[in-house]
């Protein structure tokens, strides 16, 4: 038994080792596959390219099917989808949770948020409540906490306070300044709901890609700081004029500096007091957030202690329609509070949405903040968007669902019919503090700055010109410079694409660029030429010249010297022929000449045998000239060898189009240009890497014709090579593509 068990043991042994041996041996086994060259017209004939069938989804827009008014119902009214199916012994519990502690979050920030907004409290109270049960039913996040935010109250406020500082516009609306900013807020609130829903209906969601993630962050720091300079008056206690437009920020503080000495004591001292013990129980809740189901009501607590007696207030039930003669006015600030609200809570949308594995609808998103607008102006409320911080309360707290949101705005209901007017009398300066500290988050995103220029300067140029474009300018004009300067330096970037000559990595089918791949090489009588962008009007020019430089031949010049040398040799030739014209011509009429004078000599003064010999010598300079005449009409040599210019040391051109995602006119244009003048040197060109998109749009755009043929576009790069070289060898077969793996 004991042999028996050391032979199989051995022979265990021996099949491993032998297996590793033969893994070993396929590691370092070459593999080759070959196939025949092709050209794009022969893998078009070999795949059976056609045309892809169009639709039209307009057509589906008008079919009318109970299967379809069902699909509509559940894709614009989601909640009718997921709540049916909704795990209650799995989420509700995580739900009422974390929507008690969003609201315990709630109702602080939207009290100061509408003074931000420049309204009184109870009017973030209201925004607090209505959009965010309207988000219940039509948004697609099951974590955003919809509501007051600060960036969007800072622009409400530079609005309501801009309009309502013009007596006449006060007067003109028969209120007083407070009620005038109720109305401004509210239609203002109305006009952001209508563009949002405009624009999600109407499939315009992708809006929101031109603004970058660093014009965003970069953004809303410069909203915080802008916020932070608009509290500086509750917390000194001190009378400011009101400053609109461009460099207001810089304004208010040079005022709030030269007023300080007015500074009342016991409002900063509230001030600080509140903000301390807020700061205090932020740092308390981080480091016990392992330890407390909920975390500690701090803003909620501070606000209850600076409050005095308060007695029941049911909320207006009045439905407020928005004023139609302030649509003029307020129309373009509302179109940039439209953008940047959806750009703030799409961004922490598709965050969550990674994060937890399921899909955000960008369009749907917009028609449900914006009939949370439309629908809260009514009810006079202010714009609103999502709130990072009460985002990541929800979802840490075990959000799992809006069920969470429609429990906090429920409990913000129940404050507002029983413990409304308790709010009426808050200090400003305690709501002053619990906007400042709630600030620390925004305020933490300057450190963007560090990190950007380590990873990309060109992010970073955005951040700071968006910065300081916003402080200087105010966050609607800072929003416009700061999106168009970001897609201007896209255009920049495009105009400025990495241009390259590739080469062969030995022994494979791949090229790279030889100036960052010392082990490739050019392959002899081969250039190829890429750029790391597409080719379209801006840059199609500088495409055309780097290529002529990287290719070290003077393009332009040699067939400029081509031109001038076979004019000068047609000028010659003209010469020439002139020449033997009158040569000829002198001949004849010298024969002329000699026949009128025999004629007319009498027989008695000329001897016969010299009127024999003229006639025959006049012949001969006849068929001289006739010769000379013939030479001159020879073919001239046109070839650069022939007229003394320098040959390229290259005789094939491949252009490496795989970066093209879609081509116009002029680059077309610029194509054609390449091919016509690279061939006036005797270089021809080879198109590779063409995806099918663009072969048809150069078809429609008439690229090719009878000098240009799809025989000239390859597949891939190492197809067109191996053509080129093949083309250079007379007589040879058909090449076959091998390619080592």
């Amino acid at each position: 038994m004991g042999l028996s068990d050391g032979s199989d043991h051995g022979t265990q042994q021996t099949q491993a080792l032998l297996s590793a041996a033969r893994e070993m041996e396929l590691q370092r086994r070459d593999y080759h596959v070959e196939r025949p060259l092709l050209t794009q017209g022969q893998l078009e004939d070999l795949g059976h390219w056609g045309p892809v069938p169009k639709t039209y989804q307009w057509r589906a827009w008008f079919r009318c099917s109970r299967a379809r008014a069902h699909a509509l119902l559940l894709h614009y009214v989601p909640v009718l989808g997921w709540l049916p199916r909704y795990p209650v012994r799995d989420w509700l519990l995580g739900d009422l949770l974390s929507g008690l502690s969003v609201a315990i979050m709630q109702l602080p920030q939207g009290l100061a948020y509408a003074l931000l907004a420049g309204l009184p409290p109870m009017f973030g109270l209201y925004s607090s409540f209505y959009p965010v049960f309207v988000y219940f039913l039509f948004g697609t996040s099951r974590h955003i906490s919809v509501g007051t935010f600060a960036v969007m109250s800072v622009m409400v406020g530079g609005v309501t306070e801009t309009l309502t500082a013009d007596e006449a516009f006060v007067q003109g609306l028969n209120a007083t300044v407070d009620d005038a900013r109720v109305q401004v807020a509210y239609t203002l609130s109305f006009l952001v709901g209508l563009f949002q829903v405009g624009l999600g209906l109407v499939h315009f969601g992708f809006v929101v890609t031109y603004l970058s993630e660093p014009l965003v962050r970069s953004y809303t720091t410069a909203a915080s700081v802008q916020v932070l300079v608009s509290q500086l008056k509750y917390v000194f206690g001190i009378k400011l004029t009101t400053h609109s437009g461009p460099l207001s920020v810089i304004y208010t503080v040079l005022e709030v500096c030269s007023k300080l000495p007015l500074t009342v004591p016991g409002t900063v001292v509230t001030a600080l007091v509140a903000g301390v013990v807020l700061v205090m129980v932020k740092l308390l809740n981080e480091k016990l957030k392992r330890h407390l189901p909920l975390p500690i009501p701090g803003e909620l607590l501070t606000l209850i202690g600076a409050t005095g007696i308060s007695f029941a207030l049911v909320p207006s039930g009045r439905w407020v329609p928005p004023k139609t003669e302030l649509f003029a006015k307020l129309v373009g600030n509302a179109f940039a509070i439209a953008v940047v609200g959806f750009a703030i809570a799409i961004s922490l949308g598709k965050i969550f949405a990674l994060r937890h594995g399921y899909r955000v609808d960008s369009n749907q998103e917009l028609v449900a903040l914006g009939l949370s607008n439309l629908i809260g102006s009514f009810f006079q409320c202010f714009p609103v968007s999502c709130s990072m911080s009460r985002s990541l309360v929800q979802e840490s707290t075990g959000g799992n669902t809006q069920v969470a949101g429609a429990v906090s705005s429920l409990f913000i209901l129940l404050i507002i019919v029983k413990l409304g007017e308790l709010f009426r009398d808050l200090p400003k300066a305690v709501l002053a503090a619990v906007i400042i500290v709630n600030l620390k988050g925004m305020m933490k995103q300057f450190s963007d700055i560090c990190s950007l220029w380590k990873a990309n300067r060109v992010d970073l140029l955005i951040w700071l010109v968006t910065f300081v474009a916003t402080i200087l300018l105010n966050l609607d004009i800072g929003l416009a410079v700061s999106i168009v300067f970001s897609l201007l330096l896209v255009v920049i970037r495009m105009q400025l694409p990495h241009y390259s000559v590739l080469g062969q990595v030995p022994d494979t089918d791949i090229y790279r660029d030889v100036a960052e791949y010392s082990g490739a090489k050019e392959v002899p009588g081969v250039k190829i030429f890429r750029s790391s962008a597409t080719i379209y009007f801006a840059n199609a020019e500088l495409y055309s010249d780097s290529l002529k430089q990287k290719c070290g031949v003077d393009v332009d010049h040699l067939i400029s010297q081509k031109k001038k040398r076979i004019k000068k040799q047609e000028m010659k030739m003209k010469r020439m022929k002139k020449k033997a014209k009158k040569t000829q011509k002198q001949a004849t009429s010298s024969k002329i000449s000699s026949v009128s004078v025999n004629v007319n000599t009498s027989s008695e003064d000329i001897k016969s045998n010299d009127v024999e010999e003229g006639p025959v010598h006049q012949e001969e300079e006849l068929d001289n000239v006739v010769a000379s005449n013939q030479d001159v009409k020879a073919p001239t040599m046109t070839s650069l060898k022939s007229l003394g210019l320098p040959q390229p040391d290259f005789h094939s051109l491949v252009l490496d189009l795989s970066t093209l995602s879609f081509v116009d006119t002029v680059c077309i244009k610029t194509l054609k240009n390449i091919f016509r003048d690279f061939r006036e040197i005797e270089v021809e060109v080879y198109i590779a890497a063409c995806y099918s998109p663009v072969v048809s749009q150069l078809e429609a755009g008439h690229f090719f014709d009878d000098s240009i043929t799809k025989q000239n576009l390859f597949v891939s790069v190492h197809d067109a090579v191996t053509f080129a070289l093949h083309n250079r060898k007379p007589g040879s077969k058909s090449p076959v593509l091998v390619s080592c793996l």
